[in-house]
């Protein structure tokens, strides 16, 4: 397969007479795309010369994929045949490691998308292909990449998802699938866009370190809280953390979690497979669960049965999933731990129920009291303007007033804009300290000396203490 070349092209023009020039004779190296076609039209003829064509085929299947192993069997070969036509010095496009990764991916890997999979793009949570634009999430904002990526390889790359899941049909518009690293893909096509126009959206869990530690050093969270928050975690108490998408909800819920007792069962039931407690925490006894809308609706009774010690919802989405949450917390689970979109959280009581009733029946005013009963705070959570920039933006105490006739919503804390800096208040309800004094005498004293301690040195104006917050303020100052 060596490259054709002509001897006049090696020449040097000479005088009549002269000697010949001896020169040698070294052939012209294809450009990058004519040595990817050249490969993939090798790999083809072999592929059909193999006699066991049925292994043949599993084999491109899985590299397609993403298996290791089959991968690196396709780059071994490639390998081989860069040697043998002597293509080792062509120029490579500069998104890729090395001329092999990039004959892999150009053909059956991730093509322009694959530098977003490398070591230089790891922190960085999404990515989008919108036509033939391949966009990366770098520093909060989403910059467009010079590669770009033909719609025949666009269509090829769906397909390739589409193999881990069989069960998704081609000619549907919509998909969402999970490749090996747990990377979720979702794809919108055909008349779900405009002509040209599909979209491929990337998106992964990213956080270097789930611990308080780490988000203070990050200043999501104030550090001086770190020992309030620990001491909450030791006490029990059920908490729900709200916010918009990509603003370090799940973050905090995960790195909460990493502080509760190892030797506690827990459940963790998450319709995106987001929160690695297997890896978190190998030592613990927590089933965990994926289960979309219709999955739930099998699975909540015997869920409602369970023994475990707490629940974590990683993403309460729907009615189902709600009102699954609050029935587990009537029982009287605690350490319950759950993430819900909101804007406004003062308003959560009423929007859970209000989802509840849509989906489950009911009455709003008496499942908003269940709501307010069923949970103890609510960590609130924002993205400034300089979007990789996260924030609290409050801590809400919630809970059913004496006569268990209302919800009330109270802040004890708030993030202020102008000082990028959190004020407090302190506020302990009766049912948070019947709580601490069941579960743990002593970290209850300690989080009512901390809490004491941070409205002291960081008081709360008075104003602020009933103003309703939401997230339309964000981009304004102090609340």
């Amino acid at each position: 397969m060596v490259e054709k070349f002509y001897l006049d092209e090696y020449l040097s023009p000479q005088e009549e007479g002269e000697e010949p020039l001896r020169v040698a004779l070294v052939p012209r190296i294809p450009d990058f795309q004519q040595i990817c076609q050249k490969v993939k039209e090798i790999f083809f003829q072999r592929y059909q010369q193999e006699e066991n064509l049925q292994s043949a085929m599993e084999i491109q299947k899985r590299a397609i994929v993403g298996y290791q192993k089959e991968v690196d069997f396709y780059k071994e070969k490639i390998g081989e045949l860069v040697a043998e036509n002597r293509w080792e010095g062509a120029e490579i496009p500069t998104w890729y490691e090395d001329l092999i990764d990039g004959i892999y991916h150009e053909n059956w890997g991730m093509a322009g998308m694959a530098e977003w999979f490398s070591a230089k793009y790891g922190q960085s949570s999404s990515a989008k292909i919108i036509g033939d634009r391949i966009y990366f999430l770098c520093g909060g904002e989403m910059v467009l990449m010079p590669q770009r990526i033909s719609t025949q390889r666009r269509d090829q790359m769906i397909r390739a998802f589409l193999l881990l899941t069989p069960e998704e049909r081609l000619d549907r518009e919509f998909h969402e699938v999970y490749l090996l690293d747990g990377t979720r893909i979702t794809i919108f096509k055909g008349a779900m866009t405009k002509k040209d126009q599909d979209v491929i959206i990337f998106r992964r869990y990213i956080i270097p370190n789930y611990s308080f530690e780490e988000q203070a050093r990050r200043h999501t969270i104030p550090q001086d809280a770190i020992p309030l928050f620990r001491a909450m975690v030791d006490i029990g108490y059920s908490i729900v953390c709200t916010g918009a998408v990509r603003t370090s909800k799940t973050t905090f819920l995960a790195t909460w979690q990493q502080y509760e007792n190892p030797k506690l069962e827990g459940v963790i039931l998450e319709t995106d497979p987001e929160i690695p407690l297997h890896t978190l925490m190998p030592q613990a006894p927590i089933v965990q669960l994926l289960a979309d809308n219709d999955r739930l609706r099998t699975i909540s009774k015997n869920l409602l049965r369970s023994d475990a010690d707490y629940f974590i919802l990683a993403e309460a989405r729907d009615g189902k999933a709600l009102d699954t949450a609050v029935r587990i917390a009537s029982k009287g689970t605690k350490r319950m731990k759950m993430t819900f979109h909101t804007r406004n959280p003062l308003d959560l009581p009423g929007e859970i129920a209000s989802e509840i009733v849509k989906t489950e029946g009911g009455r709003w005013d008496a499942t908003r009291l269940k709501v307010g009963e069923s949970f103890d705070y609510i960590f609130h959570f924002v993205q400034l303007t300089d979007k990789s920039q996260k924030r609290l933006r409050g801590i809400y105490e919630m809970g059913l007033n004496e006569q268990r006739t209302e919800v009330y919503v109270t802040p004890i804390c708030l993030y202020d804009y102008e000082t990028d800096d959190w004020k407090w208040q302190f506020r302990l309800g009766e049912d948070k300290k019947q709580l601490g004094l069941e579960e743990n005498r002593d970290r209850l004293a300690d989080m009512e000396r901390i809490m004491k301690q941070l409205t002291a040195d960081h008081p709360m104006e008075r104003h602020s203490m009933t103003e309703a917050v939401s997230d339309e303020t964000t981009e304004g100052g102090a609340v």
